[in-house]
């Protein structure tokens, strides 16, 4: 992952940016350009989502992780990495995983214009289904949580805007224990949970879902998918 702007991330923190566009009348599963980051139901469900794979190590060990505890996830897979590792694409689907289109090459797209960003989104969805065919994508992640015009485009093509209640900074690991004490004092009920199975070594992000998910379970918390709407 490209890291420049990950401390803006943090300081502008989880929440939505109140000039983006919000929700209009839609029929129950269509895109509206309004950023979800909460999970269909309400109540103490969480929703985990991993950006910037796939990759190659790191993805296979957190599939094997999620389905040993029988929780499914959302992958916003990075178009570049999608075209070098097709294959754990496959996996990624085969196992039941939300896809969702993160971008070709990660690019900050705050400034973009809508024929650019529409020609980058549609690259990645094309990359995406070369892998997988036929594949459905029904989010669309902006990079570095630069949205721009990005809603409005991604909503059009039928992909919901996805965001996040919690990051935890686990593009810079901090350590295994870290991470999972930043899972257990951020979560919220009903959030969508950013994590990271690619752009670097995820080891730590691996170790810390395969011990957060039993703990979770055991305290009342199901897993989720990110609501379909806003």
């Amino acid at each position: 992952m490209v890291l420049p702007l990950a401390a803006t991330v943090l300081a502008l923190g989880s929440a939505v940016p109140g000039s983006l566009p919000t929700a209009v009348p839609a029929r129950a599963d269509q895109a509206t350009p309004a950023i979800v980051d909460s999970t269909r139901h309400e109540g103490k469900f969480l929703s985990l989502t991993f950006d910037d794979g796939p990759d190659p190590v790191n993805t296979p060990k957190l599939l094997a992780v999620l389905q040993k505890h029988h929780v499914k996830a959302t992958f916003c897979l990075w178009g570049d990495h999608v075209k070098q590792h097709p294959e754990v694409v496959r996996m990624i689907a085969a196992a039941g995983h939300t896809l969702c289109n993160h971008t070709m090459h990660h690019d900050d797209m705050g400034l973009w214009n809508t024929e650019a960003i529409r020609a980058d989104l549609e690259e990645t969805s094309a990359v995406i289904r070369d892998a997988v065919p036929g594949a459905e994508i029904k989010y669309f992640r902006a990079p570095y949580g630069s949205w721009g015009r990005t809603p409005e485009v991604a909503a059009a093509m039928g992909m919901q805007p996805l965001g996040w209640a919690t990051a935890i900074g686990d593009w810079e690991p901090p350590g295994t224990a870290e991470l999972v004490r930043r899972l257990r004092e951020g979560i919220t009920p009903g959030g969508v949970v950013l994590l990271h199975d690619g752009g670097g070594d995820r080891t730590q992000t691996v170790e810390a879902v395969d011990q957060i998910i039993p703990e979770l379970k055991s305290e009342g918390w199901r897993f989720d998918k990110p609501a379909r709407r806003g």
